[in-house]
């Protein structure tokens, strides 16, 4: 049975579902500014599993020419109506958001829902017969434990505004709900990180690690993260031994630690979070409390069992007290889900039903055991457990892996910046080959810019230039790192991969060109244009005649050429090195 629920005001709603088990509102509480908000609710005399409801509405497809998801990557396209598979959030993974924006990077439509913690599909498709945008919101897809009654709300954003701005304005609306407060951000998740994954995967040793910490340091990484391997002498990329979390591999980690110290570096390490490998004395202990048993990788602990949830606490507890250590990267959080084996109930011992509300008490607790320690801890998470509620925990939001794949890390990077606010994101860790051209090298470097670089290469074996071209940029950005990380950030065309990203602080403003893509720009006090390209040519509209002193680098920081120049108003026609840099101040 469709029962439809219509709300006769813009937009106009409909509501879907097949359920009758309960009763459904839907109130506007808020109209300001072509800025709508609902309040959406169901209740019910008697608990019962709730069957799929879904909110619906059109507009005329005037403008459109794409349409920004959280996870979307490189398909911001269009979408249709009879495309069957839609975008879904939950506590773990994305956000429940999209915008659709037009050819001018302009907003059109930004939807966003308050429930960040269960599963929310929604979508914006074009139906070719009519040439409307139909936008869903659709509640209840996965299994769902039984409940009484259900609320949220729903944000509807019409403004006339860039759509950089329609997104940035989502995370702010969350962040005014009280269960959504992000942490505030430590020290240690801005600055440059040493990552052990790609160039040593599990194959770790002391000895080489310590030295390339000292190489780290020297050109400016100031913390490093232990990745996978530390935990098991076992070299096959799986999981099987995960769930013990014993230093195996390493004889002596406090005192490893302490090295790393002396050195001037924090350190930090890794853990997946819901893996209980069958080789570990942990399978045994925990046989029966997993949501899953035929994961890919690994059984999958349930947080809905208090005694995982300490147990799993006790871990990173015991390893910041013992190795002493200053980040956590907490990984695979998005495992913990609903699998078609999950019981939804609280039978057994679980004191919780639904799965998503048991890992928000887990991570909740978690961090709160390991800020009454050490309160500036740092912790990292991976795109795409970047959401909302996740910033009430991490404070280190990095970007899914692309390895050698600088235009995937320049979307992941902006996509995650875009949405999460003050909270920090952290590029793909940087890797190309030992012989690849340097200003082809930097161009991993650069197009993680904007966010925080992390390193994934034996820099004992960089040649001599890509070192140079390292601690170049390394050195640049740790200088303007405020500009870069907590600047007004403006980027460009998210359908064209974003040619260009500028950040901009009292008159400082630094724009990076990734293709032959003019830019508009006003030299206020100082401009610097990163040629993040192989062409040479980038094209300026500058927007006032002003007179300048200019200075040009080389991607390894050799200085090119100076001097001054007269910018009139209008387009100029600049010469600047592969992967180099040209610095303008008004004189």
């Amino acid at each position: 049975m469709d029962r439809t629920i219509k709300i006769k005001e813009f937009p106009e709603i409909d509501v879907f579902t097949e359920d009758k088990n309960f009763k459904i509102s839907l109130e506007k509480i808020a109209d300001s500014n072509s800025v709508y908000i609902y309040k959406f609710s169901i209740e019910a005399d008697k608990a019962f599993s709730p069957q799929p409801i879904t909110l619906r509405w059109k507009f005329p497809s005037f403008d459109i020419k794409g349409v920004w998801k959280v996870g979307g990557l490189h398909d911001k396209r269009q979408n249709y109506d009879w495309e069957l598979e839609h975008p879904t959030s939950r506590i773990s993974v994305d956000a429940p958001m999209i915008n659709i924006f037009g050819h001018s990077d302009k907003n059109i439509q930004t939807i966003a829902c308050s429930d960040v913690i269960n599963l929310i599909e929604m979508n914006a498709l074009l139906r070719e017969e009519d040439n409307y945008e139909y936008c869903h919101i659709s509640f209840f897809k996965e299994n769902h434990p039984k409940i009484k009654s259900y609320s949220a709300k729903i944000r509807v954003d019409n403004r006339d505004i860039n759509f950089h701005e329609a997104i940035q304005d989502v995370s702010l609306w969350w962040e005014t709900f009280e269960n959504l407060k992000p942490h505030p951000v430590p020290d240690v998740a801005s600055v440059p990180l040493y990552s052990t994954w790609y160039q040593f995967h599990q194959d770790l040793d002391e000895e080489l690690l310590l030295a390339e910490c000292k190489i780290a340091k020297d050109v400016g990484y100031e913390l490093i993260i232990l990745d996978d391997g530390w935990q098991t002498m076992d070299n096959n990329r799986g999981y099987d031994y995960t769930g013990d979390w014993e230093s195996v591999r390493f004889s002596d980690l406090k005192g490893f630690v302490e090295k790393v110290h002396g050195l001037g570096m924090k350190f930090g390490l890794w853990f997946s979070v819901p893996f209980c490998g069958k080789h570990s004395k942990a399978y045994k202990k925990f046989k029966g409390k997993f949501l899953t048993e035929n994961h890919r990788w690994a059984p999958v602990f349930d947080p809905r069992y208090p005694e995982v949830r300490s147990y799993l606490i006790d871990i990173y507890v015991s390893a910041l007290k013992d190795y002493n250590i200053d980040a956590f990267k907490l990984d695979f959080i998005d495992d913990f889900k609903v699998y078609s084996e999950t019981v939804l109930t609280k039978d057994d011992g679980r004191d919780f039903a639904n799965v998503n509300e048991a890992v928000d008490k887990l991570l909740s607790e978690a961090m709160a055991a390991l800020r009454l320690i050490k309160p500036d801890i740092g912790i990292e998470f991976r795109q795409q457990y970047v959401g909302p509620a996740l910033r009430k925990y991490g404070n280190m939001f990095r970007a899914f892996d692309c390895p050698n794949d600088v235009v995937s890390n320049r979307i992941r990077v902006t996509d995650v910046k875009l949405l999460c606010g003050d909270t920090v994101v952290h590029s793909d860790p940087q890797t190309w080959h030992l012989k690849e051209k340097v200003e082809l090298a930097a161009l991993q470097v650069l197009n993680g810019f904007f966010g925080v670089p992390q390193m994934s290469m034996m820099l004992k074996d960089l040649p001599v230039d890509h070192l140079s071209m390292v601690e170049f940029y390394t050195s640049y950005w740790i200088k303007h790192k405020h500009i870069l990380l907590k600047g007004d950030f403006k980027p460009v065309g998210p359908l064209s991969n974003y040619p260009t990203l500028s950040a901009a602080i009292e008159g400082h403003t630094i724009v990076a060109v990734y293709e032959d893509f003019a830019i508009n720009a006003k030299l206020s006090q100082k401009l610097d244009i990163i040629n993040a390209k192989m062409s040479t040519n980038v094209i300026l509209r500058n927007e006032q005649e002003v007179k300048s002193q200019f200075e040009k680098y080389s991607c390894t920081g050799q200085l090119v050429d100076k001097g001054e120049i007269l910018l009139k108003e209008g387009i100029h026609d600049f010469s600047i090195p592969q992967s180099g840099l040209l610095k303008l101040q008004k004189i």
